[in-house]
């Protein structure tokens, strides 16, 4: 039953992986306005670091293919890890515990991906914080989605008695 529940867990990974690059790919206009927004440093009062802000369609695309490409690559190494841990869902402990790899790097990949990108660029270096109308909605939901997915994946990752 537990084994049956981690596996759950990664699909709901993936499919939230999945479903959100369908939905950056099917509105792109959306992702790289919100990626505009952060990158300008337009939704806040001018500060210090304003300096740093820019419209750059090179840098909006690059963000936006970042956050993309990496939630279908989570969402591809999950699936493999759902996969992966189904096969192996009667299997003894050891092999059970092998099956999860791929699911695992599936969780890292997308940490990276909200913590690198929401956390450390937005938020950081864009300052991003300062914005009454960001904060909530877009790190504020970074935050938890990293949150769960690392739960999930100590959850996953925790061995067998």
């Amino acid at each position: 039953m537990l084994r049956i529940a981690k596996i759950l867990l990664i699909l709901s990974i993936a499919m939230w992986a999945l479903l959100g690059a369908l939905g950056n790919v099917t509105d792109w206009d959306g992702t790289t306005g919100a990626v505009k927004a952060a990158t300008s440093m337009s939704t806040f009062d001018p500060v210090p670091a304003s300096g740093r802000a820019t419209s750059s369609p090179l840098v909006i695309l690059m963000g936006a293919m970042f956050i993309t490409l990496l939630k279908i690559a989570t969402g591809v190494l999950c699936l493999v890890g759902v996969w992966q841990m189904w096969s192996a869902r009667a299997a003894d402990t050891a092999t059970f515990a092998r099956s999860k790899t791929y699911a695992l790097a599936g969780c890292g990949v997308a940490m990276f991906m909200l913590f690198a990108g929401w956390i450390v660029i937005a938020e950081t270096w864009y300052e991003l914080w300062r914005s009454a109308t960001m904060l909530e909605p877009v790190l504020g939901s970074a935050f938890r989605y990293c949150g769960m997915i690392g739960v999930i994946a100590l959850f996953v990752g925790a061995r067998e008695e």
